[in-house]
């Protein structure tokens, strides 16, 4: 990546090393305390399932599940665990329940981390610009797992047209794809002949349906922002509580993130103040605010319409706009 800032500047680079330490017993914590409230959750969702209080355990079920992406994002940087095979094994587990193969997933998002914000590179920006209704489709998971569930069976077929994926990877991808497509095979043989509907219950329904929640995330992080390279620029933490930072595996501090994103999770917030120490500001709104804004700008005229390297979608406080230092 090619910023207008220097990272030494930011942060010493002895204290990166420190950073950058990993930890198996803070990446299992974290792990095991979201599928512990996974199970805790779904046990609840089973004896509550013959009442209408099933809709709200189904709910946290869904969030939870959805949210569990976060770990997978992790383990594909290997920073949850020393160990390269755990973060490996965990991370292929999570994206197989997640319709999100690991391999294809790493190769998406490393392309965006090398190219944050570029049109033709960025792995998670290869798309239309958004109108108001593609937006609102895609948050409210309509087309996100459209994309998802064609993404695995075109490429189990062995078409591969994702721009940033290599032809040295296409055999990976392909593979793993079809090994996906084997697995959720097996599971529907095995729940029509068990007469079962738990992969349905537990699993499926409550992630189809919670999208949107994780999406308030996943919208938040770089949307409306600069495409200039430049991280502190086109890249937005979120304002949120403590609990939304446990779910999201501390991502809301996205910024810290890319400037380094081989910190651990866990250390992220440490990171961010640094970051904001030095830079002054770094940009951040809070969940609500960012969708009420970008459903604004998007109401009066389409992404292509508003300025490629200018932030159209900010932060105010009292009417007043919240703005990275200039240089």
């Amino acid at each position: 990546m090619q910023e207008n800032f220097s990272r030494r500047e930011l942060i010493e680079p002895s204290e990166l090393r420190r950073l950058n330490e990993k930890s198996n017993f803070m990446g299992f914590f974290q792990l095991f305390s979201h599928l512990i409230a996974i199970l805790l959750i779904s046990v609840l969702h089973y004896k509550l399932i013959y009442s209408w209080w099933s809709l709200a355990s189904g709910f946290a079920l869904g969030v939870l599940i959805n949210f569990l992406y976060a770990g997978q994002h992790e383990l594909s940087h290997g920073t949850v665990f020393k160990t390269f095979k755990l973060n490996e094994f965990f991370g292929r587990i999570i994206g197989f329940f997640m319709l999100f193969p690991r391999d294809f997933d790493q190769i998406m998002h490393f392309a965006h981390h090398k190219w944050t914000q570029d049109w033709e590179k960025d792995g998670e920006l290869v798309r239309e610009p958004f109108t108001i209704t593609t937006y609102l489709l895609w948050f409210w998971g309509v087309t996100y797992w459209r994309n998802r569930i064609v993404g695995i069976l075109r490429r189990a077929r062995g078409v591969v047209i994702e721009p940033y994926i290599n032809s040295s990877e296409y055999k990976k991808v392909i593979l793993e794809s079809r090994l996906h497509v084997l697995g959720y095979l097996i599971i529907f043989i095995l729940s029509l002949y068990f007469n079962s509907w738990a992969a349905l219950t537990f699993w499926i329904l409550p992630m189809l349906i919670t999208k949107p929640i994780h999406q308030m995330q996943n919208t938040i992080e770089h949307l409306g922002l600069t495409h200039k390279k430049d991280i502190l620029q086109n890249t937005r933490s979120s304002r949120t509580n403590f609990l939304m930072k446990w779910l999201c595996w501390q991502m809301p501090y996205h910024t810290a993130h890319h400037t380094f994103p081989s910190v651990p999770f866990w250390k992220l917030k440490e990171l961010n103040s640094k970051i904001e120490k030095k830079s002054g500001n770094v940009y951040s709104m809070g969940y609500l605010e960012f969708q009420i804004e970008v459903i604004k700008r998007l109401w009066q005229k389409d992404e292509s319409q508003w300025p490629m390297n200018e932030v159209w979608v900010i932060s105010r406080k009292d009417g007043t706009e919240v703005r990275v230092p200039a240089e």
